[in-house]
């Protein structure tokens, strides 16, 4: 039924994009003695945000977790989509917001000021680490 007023097309999932150096950083807890460790432990707490949404945002959210430097190379798991940043994290980020598709809500999770704005300048909003740090 495509197009027919009375079966609207399904909204795409919102998405959660998750920049992984700066949630794991923001906790002191040791992850720099194993950033890739410490990269998989986030990504593993993140099933559940893939699942339930994160405060304002009902599950199931689309979750990209993007990692960078040593963290490079760590593997998806079902309902969450791992990305390595080639270059600069935030650079990725970035781009990933920005490939949000139309009507897709898009909300990164990071700490960053400067991130927050460069996103928000492509239509996301920002909410901090805190959002996904209890999550699992």
């Amino acid at each position: 039924m495509e197009n027919d007023p009375a079966h609207p097309a399904e909204a795409p999932r919102p998405l959660l994009v998750v920049d992984g150096a700066n949630v794991v950083g923001s906790v002191p807890d040791g992850w720099w003695r194993d950033r890739r460790g410490a990269a998989e432990r986030l990504r593993d707490r993140l099933v559940r945000v893939a699942e339930e949404g994160v405060s304002g945002v009902t599950g199931p959210v689309e979750v990209v977790l993007v990692v960078e430097g040593a963290a490079r190379g760590v593997e998806p798991v079902p309902g969450v989509r791992v990305e390595s940043a080639p270059g600069s994290g935030d650079d990725h980020i970035v781009a990933v917001a920005a490939s949000a598709a139309p009507g897709q809500e898009c909300v990164v999770v990071t700490a960053d000021r400067e991130l927050r704005e460069r996103v928000a300048a492509h239509g996301a909003r920002s909410v901090g680490p805190r959002a996904v740090r209890g999550a699992g």
